[in-house]
């Protein structure tokens, strides 16, 4: 079965879970001494990313109602393409303060999604 626009919002909203899990009472030196958490909340932003791009093309009315959805996708591509130049500094800084915001947005767009469709 293939998967709508709210499957992919629901990924994002896992991920960024996951990055606040990963993140919990660690300061930006414990991040960086840390290469298992950075790991994985480096790997917890590329699937955001990947299912940010997917929305791009599958459902653009999504897309473009994700507060900088195409810097996601670009940051995406800096970790997963750039992986030497990662910034731990910039990467800490987005967890701690867009994390939040990214993961409430999703879920309130999931919440949308599913009133358009009980309305339909």
């Amino acid at each position: 079965m293939p998967r709508d626009a709210r499957a992919y919002l629901a990924d994002i909203v896992d991920s960024c879970g996951a990055i606040t899990l990963a993140m919990d009472g660690i300061d930006l030196d414990a991040y960086r001494s840390n290469r298992l958490i950075r790991s994985a909340v480096e790997r917890e932003f590329t699937i955001i990313g990947e299912a940010v791009s997917v929305l791009s093309s599958k459902s653009p009315e999504v897309f473009t109602s994700i507060t900088h959805a195409r810097r996601i996708v670009d940051f995406r591509n800096q970790l997963t393409h750039e992986y030497p130049n990662v910034n731990d500094v910039l990467v800490w800084g987005i967890a701690d303060r867009d994390v939040p915001v990214l993961r409430r947005e999703c879920a309130a767009l999931i919440e949308k999604l599913d009133d358009t469709n009980e309305s339909a």
